[in-house]
Parts: structure tokens; sequence; C-alpha cells
């Protein structure tokens, strides 16, 4: 099949190559001319697990083209995808100008039937205003608007391209359905389910999905700050309703809160689309709330452990992007605790694989950035874990020890066992544990 994708953002160019891979041939546009002369260069402009390799075979096989022209990057396909950014505005509604002024674009070049797929994340109903701005230049013949919401979780986004647990479509046509049908049946031969369903039950699914997995995140976090004033162990308690069927183990991990892309401008545009619907949505608005809390928690274990007198100490921070194995830090905690950490005059050196270059380009010269984990806590009065990279959980401890001033670590990502750190001598505080005050 031929296909377009529209952005090629961390969606877009996940989608375009996945796609790709599977023999289709895909032209991505996007407006950014450097972005697409890197492309066409071989450079991936995003960093993802699996799409370097993905990408280089299915550009030199001539499957993967890259324009910045719309006209051209459609003219010969089928299915045109739109991957373009839905940022929140200032009302924490989904900003659908992107969308909407592609939308508007492409009615006035349809030449012949398109299905035009709306890929990005967006608020229920969009697939009509999208038919819409169509409808303004194109007759309805030459197209169909269908809702198909990714579900890619950044650091594993390839494997979950190729290996969906779930398609979901949402389309009144069957037209459409039959050619979104026919796109994805490779990726589900192991019997996974494609689910057609309307277009705003499509929407509100992706945006339930997300907010779902936000609240369990935090009810977690809720969770491990309760057994710190009760004496219990997080550990333990997540184990003990993880092994329960109906709750499951995953999304239960306590740290310093959710960030990235999706979870939070989701939560908040669903909260957003309750309000304007006269529904009030408590549930989401307290998600958001402890959320925000949870952010910054650590820097008050760090202010009461150094006695409120943080002035000219030296932290060594591990780790700057929302998630491991992705370089993206948009709502990443690391960036509140670095803003709150610099106000109280804390000097910060960090450490991160990936999202180093992206945080520079946010606080410049206010941070040192280091070339490895332990140039980052070399003389430092603490080491602060913000992301859990595999790099970081086994770490040698020695070293540590050795390169700090004292042997004191904060981790926001519950890395390390108790037991060891006790034995190993540092004071090490964590989120919903005991803390070891070995020290």
């Amino acid at each position: 099949m031929k296909i377009s994708v529209v952005g090629t953002g961390y969606v877009g160019l996940v989608t375009g190559t996945c796609f790709a891979e599977t023999g289709n041939h895909v032209t991505c546009v996007d407006i950014d001319s450097k972005k697409v002369d890197l492309m066409k260069a071989g450079k991936v402009p995003i960093y993802e697990p699996g799409l370097n390799l993905l990408f280089e075979r299915n550009t030199k096989a001539g499957r993967l083209d890259f324009t910045t022209s719309l006209e051209e990057g459609i003219k010969d396909s089928e299915i045109v995808f739109l991957a373009l950014p839905t940022p929140p505005g200032e009302d924490g509604s989904a900003d659908l100008k992107y969308i909407l002024g592609v939308a508007e674009e492409l009615g006035k070049i349809l030449t012949d039937y398109k299905v035009i797929v709306d890929k990005s994340t967006v608020p229920v109903g969009t697939a009509e205003k999208v038919s819409e701005m169509l409808s303004k230049n194109a007759d309805k013949s030459l197209f169909d608007v269908v809702s198909n919401p990714e579900f890619l979780r950044e650091g594993v986004a390839v494997d979950d391209f190729l290996k969906p647990d779930r398609v979901v479509i949402g389309t009144s046509s069957t037209k459409a359905q039959n050619v979104m049908e026919r796109l994805y049946k490779p990726f589900v031969r192991q019997g996974n389910p494609i689910i057609f369903m309307d277009e705003r039950s499509a929407e509100m699914t992706k945006y339930a999905a997300n907010s779902f997995l936000a609240t369990k995140i935090t009810f977690m976090n809720e969770i491990a700050n309760l057994c710190e004033k009760v004496g219990a162990n997080v550990d333990q308690v997540r184990i003990g309703i993880g092994s329960d069927t109906r709750i499951g183990k995953r999304f239960l991990f306590p740290g310093i809160g959710y960030g990235g892309s999706c979870f939070p401008k989701d939560v908040q545009a669903l909260e957003k689309t309750a309000n304007e619907n006269d529904y009030d949505f408590s549930i989401l608005k307290s998600v958001m709330s402890v959320n925000d809390k949870q952010k910054t928690k650590i820097v008050g274990q760090i202010k009461e452990h150094f006695k409120q007198d943080l002035e000219g100490k030296t932290l060594g921070l591990w780790g700057l992007a929302f998630k491991p194995n992705t370089d993206d830090i948009r709502e990443a905690p690391a960036l509140y605790i670095i803003q709150e950490l610099l106000n109280l005059g804390v000097k910060i050196k960090s450490f991160d694989p990936e999202a180093m270059p992206n945080v520079q380009r946010e606080f410049g010269n206010k941070i040192t950035y280091c070339e490895n984990q332990y140039d980052a806590i070399q003389n430092a009065d603490a080491l602060v874990i913000c992301t859990e990279w595999s790099v970081f959980r086994t770490p040698d401890f020695d070293k540590v020890k050795t390169l700090l001033k004292e042997p004191t670590i904060f981790d926001g990502r519950n890395l390390y066992d108790l037991e060891t750190m006790k034995k190993r001598g540092f004071y090490y505080q964590s989120i919903g544990r005991p803390t070891i005050k070995s020290v």
C-alpha cells in the first residue's frame, strides 16, 4: 500500500518506519526542512531504541521517503496519517490548529479518494472537525476521516507498533474500514484484535486509557506517601496487591510522578472535555494535583536531611529524561527538581545517557553536564536519582561511596534494595520505603 504520514515526531516517524517495514511505501511529510534534509541524509532526528535499524533498512530499500511538500507527499497515497502535535492550550484543551490547518490544505489538493487518519491524540469530536475542514475545499466522496489512536510507549515504541496489544479504529465507513483492516492485518497475525468502533468512541478510548494509567500511578504514589507515615514498605504492598489479577502488576511502581508527552496533556485534555460538557471529573483533578506535588517531593526530603540549608551544596543528579530509553524531557520530573534546587542555591552536576542535549537547551549552563554517571557525583554532597536507566541499576557502590563527600542517596525511582544499602553503609532515602540511616 502507499501511505503518507504528515508529521515526523515520535509518533509519526515510528508509524511511517514501521509501515514501511511491512512492505508498504511510505512518504513522510514535515514542514521543517532541516529535519527533512537530516532524514534524507539517513539520520534519525529522535532517539528511540530499534528505530535506527528499521529506518536505515527501509530508506535504503526505497520504501521510506521524505518531503516538505504536502501535495507531493500525498500524491499517490491511499491513506494519509495525521501525526501532528496537539499541545495543551492555556486552558488545558488540546490545540488542534496544526491538524485542522493541514486538513484545510489537504482539501485543496485531493483529486482521488483517500482515507484521512487522525493518529494524533485528539479530543472527542475531532474527526468531525477534520471532516468539516476538508469539506470546505473537497467533495465528501474524496475522503473518509478515521480515528486510529496510538498506544506507543516511548522507549519500546517500535515493538509496540509491530506487535500491538490491540488496534483501535474509529470509522462509520465500510470502505475505510476495509482499507484499514488490510493495512493492519500483518501486525495482528498472532490474534490480537483490530477493534472497530465509531470515531468518537475511538477518540475517547485513547484519553481513557492514558488517564486510567496515570490514575493508577498516582494512586500508588499516594499509597507510598502514606506508607512513609505509617511505617509500611510500599514494595511489599505493591507485590501484595499486584498479584490480584483484577489489579495487575503493571504501573504500580511509585516514584516522583509521571511526565512525558502523553499522560500530562491527555489527563488535562480529558478533564477539560469534562468541563466543557458540565461534568465534574473530580478524580482527574486529584490525579493532576497529586502528580504536581509528587514531582518535587524528593526536594523536601533533601531539604529535611540538610536541615533546610542547601546554599552552596553540590548534588549529583542521575537521569533527566521523563523515563528511560528516550531523550524526551517533556514534563520530566527532573526539570522541576532541578529548578527548585537551583532556587535554593544548589549546584547541580548531571548525567543522562540521551537527554542532556535537550536539557542544555532548557537550562543552558546553569547546571553541569557530565560525561558519565561517576563524574556527576565526584565531590557531591549527595546523589539524586530521577530516571531509572538500566545503567544506574547496578553501579559500583564502592566507587559511589568514595566519590561522594558523604554516602548519601535520594532515590526517586526505588532502584536499590534496602538491605544492600544498609550493609554498604549508605544514608538511603527512597519513595514509600523505610529510610536507611547507616551513616
